[in-house]
């Protein structure tokens, strides 16, 4: 008995990634929670220098940055409620203190030139269609930082606008890194509070846009991170208690689709070796000075220090 639609993904066979590849993630949430897959596993990889990015304008506007290599000041910030924040940034990056701030932000411009130039993979999570531009500056912002919303214009990208935001962006950073695959994905999370409707009209804009760029011929991809969630975990048990947010589980299946499609068959005895290595870390023993459990940490600095021969950029 089939219980299950399931998404036919085609396995790329040309860019996969392994130990050797280097990962930069930007996006949404979803994002982070690959992210942190990949630092689990240690895998070489960057996520989000500045933060959460939920919308294409914001990433776009941060690679531009990165590669013109802008250097933020005072007049780029704004003071709201004591603290100074910044609208090209996730509010993870606030601070009291103004040079703190400024710190954050010009080290993240230079981190991520650095990191667009030696990436041999881009993960681009996509969250929303929805921007908030700001009256006074007429801007699109990243974050609205808790600015009383009578200071914005609401407004949701139209395919064409999007369309071109990602243009330019596979554009910038190919300008710095031809040979580079990019991969997009759309967040699975549901943007409720944009309203039900709102919400499937924006995630139709995302992945209308950016299957009218994508080209395998040219590294750019998709992977059906969205469709996954809405088709093979249809269930409110995949979701957290706010029922809009993958749960665990459902973080760990579609992780476990993205490495069937995208990494090396080499790079997973690897993988295995280090999450036995991690669960070993964590284990707590009853009796620490048994002979048992000395035994049990001599093998675990054994396969670490087997890794770390192989890998020396791995550490634990």
């Amino acid at each position: 008995m089939k219980l299950q639609t399931k998404i036919a993904i085609k396995k790329e066979t040309r860019a996969q990634i392994n130990y050797n590849s280097k990962l930069l993630l930007f996006g949404s949430c979803f994002s982070d929670n690959i992210g942190h897959q990949l630092n689990y596993f240690k895998f070489q990889s960057s996520q989000n220098p500045f933060g959460i990015l939920f919308h294409p304008i914001a990433i776009e506007n941060l690679i531009t940055n990165a590669i013109n290599q802008k250097k933020y000041v005072e007049e780029d910030l704004i003071y709201q409620n004591e603290i100074w924040h910044s609208f090209d940034a996730h509010s993870s990056l606030s601070s009291l203190d103004k040079s703190e701030i400024l710190n954050h932000l010009n080290s993240a411009i230079t981190v991520t030139n650095k990191k667009l130039e030696e990436a041999s993979h881009i993960v681009i999570t996509l969250g929303t269609s929805w921007v908030y531009r700001h009256i006074e500056s007429d801007k699109i912002v990243t974050n609205c930082h808790k600015i009383p919303q009578k200071k914005f214009l609401k407004e949701l990208l139209s395919v064409n606008e999007i369309t071109e935001s990602l243009a330019s962006t596979i554009a910038l950073i190919k300008s710095v890194n031809k040979n580079l695959t990019i991969l997009f994905t759309v967040s699975p999370v549901r943007h409720l509070k944009d309203g039900f409707i709102e919400n499937t009209q924006s995630k139709s804009h995302l992945i209308t846009a950016i299957h009218q760029i994508i080209d395998e011929r040219k590294n750019t991809h998709y992977f059906p991170s969205y469709e996954i969630m809405m088709d093979e975990l249809r269930d409110y048990r995949f979701y957290n208690e706010d029922m809009i947010h993958p749960n665990k589980t459902a973080i760990n299946y579609i992780w476990e689709r993205f490495v069937a499609t995208w990494f090396s068959e080499a790079s997973k005895p690897t993988m295995a070796t280090i999450d036995a290595i991690q669960k070993g870390i964590l284990h707590r023993p009853f009796n620490e000075n048994s002979e048992q459990h000395q035994q049990f940490l001599k093998n675990l600095e054994e396969k670490k220090d087997k890794i770390q021969k192989a890998f020396s950029f791995i550490k634990f």
